[in-house]
């Protein structure tokens, strides 16, 4: 069995580990430069108020009943059992190659003082620190994802008062920057649809709270105080750091627009544009690494306790299911870290193509899970509770909630084929709809083995 030593404040920062990291340090930039900035805070707040929802929805939940296998486990009682299976897959998938994602980010960071450095090396290296700890008990992993992120926090706090300090020194508090030529919507609908992918990817790990419930110590207690302070602290992180970013940097700024170099942080240009000297770059950029990396870990850690609930439930073989005497799921973690090594791909094709591709592919897994969360609670609330009496922590605005979120969702992923109407190719095809179409699979495929173990 796991081990029940996580606290609150651990998933106070677990959440905030897997939320704060490569999304707002790096792509907050390139979504902007892709959609503007009305465009990317448009996207950004229209996230941010689902993420609440969806929040809430799974803290009702977790804390009615808690569990490892988070919403995995909800989407099969709930929902059925093919949704279930295909939903544990899905969000095992999505973490596991999120840590391609965010180790892929880290090495473009290390070119900021390494230029001609390996990236096969920069990889590895970063690869077997982040298995390493999460060799560990869950308790050393939750200290070291707890200073991980507080640090972070630190650090954007402060540069979201640095900036609004800046701010009010631009002519016109840089409203200048929302109607330069192309601004605020870049890219009209195209690339209004095109943040989306980006700005949910920001957030993807808000639900962490779900996943640590099995592994808390008073989950009554302890979720409904990580839902509410996580959910206000990301809101103030990203909406406040895209509207500075928006004010202080032209979207049109060229390096805005890169994906393969750390140059392109928006944080990195407010501090190199504004405080001369490489010091406070240094310092920022060791921050942004040390972001990435608890994002990683975090990543590693959701995805390990995913397929450890589907080996424990007999949806994945029984071996994933097995633990140390300090209640490490060491099968689930090798199995995880062998689809987080798909990083080591960079040194073939490119770290910056490698990343957008992983972003995308990340991207609308995390949606799919999202959905899950929502239908679950939906049918839950409607079909499978009576007195809500029981229910220890309560979700605000059911059903407006998990209906505003499923229709948010299923919207933004039809919304991905509309490079489609002008061009279509199968590839592209693929790209937009190639996660969908192997959830759908899976689900079928899980229909057939149900239905042949019945006819036997």
């Amino acid at each position: 069995m796991l081990a029940k030593t996580l606290e609150t404040r651990h998933l106070n920062m677990i959440a905030l580990g897997g939320s704060i990291g490569t999304g707002i340090f790096l792509a907050s930039g390139y979504a902007i430069s892709v959609a503007g900035p009305g465009g990317a805070l448009i996207a950004y707040l229209l996230i941010s108020i689902m993420v609440f929802f969806l929040i809430t929805s799974l803290g009702e939940l977790s804390t009615y009943r808690p569990s490892t296998g988070t919403f995995c486990e909800y989407s099969g009682d709930y929902v059925n059992k093919p949704f279930g299976y295909a939903m544990g897959i899905n969000y095992w998938f999505n973490w596991s190659i999120t840590i391609a994602a965010e180790i892929s980010a880290a090495v473009i960071v290390m070119k900021f003082w390494f230029p001609g450095g390996s990236d096969l090396a920069f990889s590895a290296i970063f690869f077997f620190v982040i298995f390493g700890l999460n060799l560990f008990t869950v308790r050393v992993f939750g200290e070291v994802e707890y200073f991980m992120s507080m640090l972070k926090v630190l650090v954007i706090i402060t540069v979201i008062i640095l900036g609004t300090i800046l701010v009010f020194g631009q002519p016109k508090f840089g409203l200048n920057n929302f109607f330069i030529a192309d601004a605020p919507f870049h890219n009209s609908w195209k690339g209004f649809f095109a943040v989306f992918l980006l700005a949910g990817f920001s957030f993807q790990g808000s639900e962490l709270i779900g996943v640590t419930s099995g592994e808390a110590r008073d989950p009554a207690t302890s979720i409904p105080k990580a839902v509410k302070n996580v959910f206000w602290r990301l809101i103030l992180f990203y909406i406040l750091a895209t509207v500075i970013i928006s004010l202080l940097i032209p979207f049109n700024d060229s390096l805005m627009a890169s994906k393969d170099s750390v140059n392109a942080s928006p944080f990195t240009l407010i501090f190199s544009h504004y405080i001369p000297g490489p010091i406070a770059a240094n310092i920022l950029n060791f921050v942004i690494l040390i972001a990435i990396l608890s994002a990683a870990n975090a990543s590693m850690y959701s995805a390990t306790r995913t397929l450890w609930f589907m080996g424990h439930t007999q949806q994945a073989p029984k071996i994933f299911a097995k633990t140390t005497k300090y209640g490490l799921p060491i099968f689930a973690l090798l199995a995880t870290a062998l689809v987080g090594s798909t990083v080591f791909i960079s040194s073939f094709i490119g770290n910056g193509e490698l990343f957008t591709k992983l972003v995308t592919v990340s991207s609308t897994c995390g949606f799919i899970a999202w959905f899950g969360i929502a239908l679950s609670h939906y049918n839950f609330r409607k079909y499978h509770i009576t007195d809500l009496s029981k229910l220890t922590y309560k979700a605000i605005w059911f059903p407006v909630g998990p209906i505003f979120s499923m229709i948010l969702i299923g919207g933004i992923i039809l919304g991905q084929g509309y490079n489609l109407i002008n061009s279509f190719t199968f590839s592209g095809l693929f790209d937009s709809y190639g996660a969908v179409i192997i959830f759908i699979l899976i689900m079928l495929y899980y229909k057939a083995i149900r239905k042949k173990a019945m006819l036997k």
